[in-house]
């Protein structure tokens, strides 16, 4: 006796939805939180989510544009991450709670 299983395919709409569900989570997590490395997590946690509604649309269209747009983004984040995650790092080794109301003093 033979048991048919049924596998449910996701198609783009599912990673649309994923897409803006994890956007919404950044969104909430920079908007609450002080602790400026919680925050920099959330802003690349909202950019990957733009990656992944690229990629599905791009999959829907059969076009490698949005692939391209992604390369970039991550190319970009990147960049971000090294200059930004270098600022946070070096500010925390001399204070030892921050929050982005102490990094406004950084203005000059």
């Amino acid at each position: 006796m033979s048991v048919m299983v049924s596998v449910i395919q996701p198609t783009e709409s599912w990673y649309l939805i994923l897409s803006a569900v994890l956007f919404g989570i950044g969104t909430v997590g920079v908007m609450v939180r002080r602790n400026p490395l919680i925050m920099f997590m959330c802003i690349e946690l909202m950019l990957n989510a733009v990656n992944l509604s690229f990629v599905a649309l791009a999959s829907e269209v059969a076009d490698i544009d949005g692939q391209v747009a992604v390369f970039f983004v991550l190319v970009v984040a990147a960049a971000e991450v090294v200059v930004g995650l270098g600022i946070i790092v070096s500010i925390m080794r001399r204070r030892t709670t921050l929050t982005v109301d102490d990094m406004s003093g950084l203005k000059g």
